[in-house]
C-alpha cells in the first residue's frame, strides 16, 4: 500500500541518506544496487537514466517501485512525470532547466513529492515559495554527474539552514572522506551517487555513510 501524502512528507523530513541510481554508473545491476543500498540504510532512491532506452527505463521504474515498497524506501523518478505516474512512484525530482514546478504539480498531483535542485540561495527560496517538498542543494564538491555546474561549497548549506524550512539534501561529490565537512556546515541529510552505486561493496558504502550521519 502506498504512503499517503502526509506520511510521505513526514518520511522525507526524517530521511537522512538519498541515493541516486544513475543507471550507467551502477557497478552491479540496478536492482541489486538498490536492494543493497536500502539494506545499508538508504531512505530514498531516485531513478536517473537520461541516456537509457525508454523501454528499459520504464521496466526498471516498475521493478524498483515493487522493491522500494517491499523494503520501505521512498522512490523518486528524475525528470519524468509520465513514468512517475505510470510506476506509481512517490515523487518526481526536477532541475532548474526542467519544467516549472507548477507544471510538474499539475501533471503528478498533490499526493506526490516534488523535489528541486537548487544551486544558490535564490533558487532555494524560489523553490520553497513555489511549493517544493524538498531540495537538493549543490553540487557541494566537484562531481562528474553535474560537470556543467560549478561547485557551490559548504557555505551555501549554512545559508540554507538559516532561511529554508523544507527538508534539503546536500548533494554533489559527497563521500566518506568529505561528508563531515557537509555535516559541520549544518546539513543533516545527504544525497549521493558514485559514493554508493559505483562501489564494489554497495552495502558497506551505504553503511559507512549512515555511520557518519549518525555521529
Amino acid at each position: 500500500m502506498a504512503m499517503s501524502d502526509k506520511d510521505l512528507r513526514k518520511a522525507i523530513k526524517e530521511a537522512r541518506l538519498y541515493v541516486l541510481l544513475t543507471i550507467n554508473l551502477c557497478k552491479l545491476s540496478v536492482l541489486d544496487t538498490a536492494r543493497l543500498a536500502i539494506c545499508g540504510g538508504a531512505d530514498v532512491l531516485q531513478l536517473r537514466g537520461k541516456d537509457v532506452p525508454e523501454k528499459e527505463l520504464r521496466r526498471l521504474a516498475l521493478e524498483l517501485r515493487a522493491l522500494t515498497k517491499e523494503l520501505g524506501a521512498i522512490f523518486i523518478i528524475n525528470d519524468r512525470p509520465d513514468i512517475t505516474i505510470e510506476a506509481q512512484a512517490d515523487g518526481l525530482h526536477i532541475g532548474q532547466e526542467d519544467m516549472p514546478i507548477e507544471e510538474a504539480r499539475r501533471l503528478v498531483g498533490n499526493d506526490k513529492l516534488i523535489g528541486i535542485s537548487a544551486h544558490s540561495i535564490q533558487q532555494a527560496r524560489q523553490a520553497q515559495a513555489n511549493g517544493a517538498d524538498y531540495l537538493g542543494i549543490g553540487p557541494i564538491f566537484p562531481t562528474n554527474t553535474k560537470a556543467r555546474v560549478n561547485p557551490v561549497g559548504a557555505q551555501l548549506i549554512q545559508q540554507v539552514v538559516k532561511e529554508i524550512t523544507i527538508p534539503f539534501f546536500a548533494i554533489g561529490g559527497i563521500d566518506t572522506y568529505n561528508v563531515r565537512q557537509v555535516l559541520a556546515a549544518g546539513a543533516t541529510r545527504i544525497a549521493v551517487c558514485s559514493a554508493i552505486v559505483s562501489q564494489e561493496d554497495v552495502l558497506d558504502a551505504a553503511r559507512g555513510l549512515c555511520r557518519e550521519l549518525s555521529r
